[in-house]
């Protein structure tokens, strides 16, 4: 019998590492905080600096916080290397998913070719990468094989080649993150969660989540392991690439033409650091500029460059 700690026991040892959970008693500081308000729908307000012209730079923000002395000493950067000799790859993890934010997550289902096993795991290592195709990048902190060593969405995903991506919305946020327990292979997520399975899907067999405002079936398109740099020799991660054939949208929740989605009723969740989620309540409008109408064309980009060269030669003196 193998020795090889499962893709859930390598979870469980790799969270007492890194101490996700900076609280000792989680239920009494959520206690603590004021209690979550549905009420408030998606508003957009202005941007940082309404007048901000082409060339100026950082927005007055930057002036702003860059006046007092301590913002002054915090301006200076320092270097990170990665592969520090003694730097736990826990620490890289921790400071990449605090500073790449906010990131969409995926709940993925997936399930087994005989039927007999579906899995349903939330993945923030997600992103959406073109649209013709309809194309989508999965990354799991796991080897493709030895299977016993496979985180289990990937190993059924590269067996079947298929899943279906659910998007979280905060009406079942609870719920999806119950998903993201080390539960061993053979123990259902949709039995924790509560969620609802759908098997309506047309080109995939794996269920969809009944919740999901917004959900794609997904083929298997490419797949990719990388070696890990703290243990050379053993592979660290392993990239998938989905391409989605049938898009799942609540009705009311997109507009008629079926190209905008309705934040009110989709209500996105997004993940930041830590055990930290964020919500979508606000935005702002930038219109993307026109080279010729907006910024003048080659004549008003070479007025930008002289006006650029002059405060340079300005900040000399």
């Amino acid at each position: 019998m193998s020795t090889e700690p499962s893709a859930a026991e390598k979870s469980a040892a790799f969270e007492k590492v890194l101490k996700r959970n900076p609280h000792g008693d989680f239920k009494a500081v959520e206690a603590s905080r004021p209690a979550f308000d549905p009420s408030p729908k998606f508003t957009y307000v202005q941007t940082p600096q309404p007048d901000w012209t082409y060339g100026s730079g950082a927005n007055s923000l930057a002036a702003a916080s860059s006046a007092s002395t301590e913002t002054k000493k915090n301006e200076q950067h320092i270097v990170v290397d990665p592969y520090t000799e003694g730097r736990p790859p826990a620490f890289n993890y921790k400071l990449l998913i605090s500073a790449i934010v906010p990131r969409p997550i995926a709940l993925v289902s997936t399930r087994s070719a005989d039927g007999t096993t579906e899995n349903l795991a939330p993945f923030s290592y997600f992103q959406v990468i073109a649209h013709d195709p309809p194309l989508f990048t999965l990354g799991f902190a796991s080897p493709l094989s030895p299977a016993s060593r496979a985180k289990d969405s990937l190993r059924i995903l590269h067996e079947t080649g298929e899943c279906v991506i659910n998007l979280i919305s905060t009406p079942f946020l609870e719920a999806a993150n119950s998903c993201s327990t080390n539960a061993p292979l053979g123990v259902s997520e949709w039995v924790i969660s509560g969620l609802t399975p759908v098997y309506d899907t047309q080109t995939v067999k794996a269920a969809r989540a009944k919740e999901a405002v917004f959900a794609v079936e997904c083929k298997l398109v490419h797949v990719k392991e990388f070696e890990s740099r703290s243990k050379p020799g053993e592979t660290g991660s392993t990239l998938v690439v989905v391409e989605g054939t049938k898009f799942w949208i609540k009705e009311g929740a997109v507009n008629e033409e079926l190209s905008q989605m309705d934040l009110d009723v989709y209500k996105p969740v997004s993940r930041l650091g830590g055990i930290t989620y964020g919500l979508v309540r606000e935005g702002l409008e930038i219109p993307r500029p026109d080279f010729e109408k907006d910024i003048g064309g080659q004549e008003g980009y070479e007025r930008l460059e002289k006006k650029r060269e002059e405060e340079k030669e300005k900040d000399k003196e």
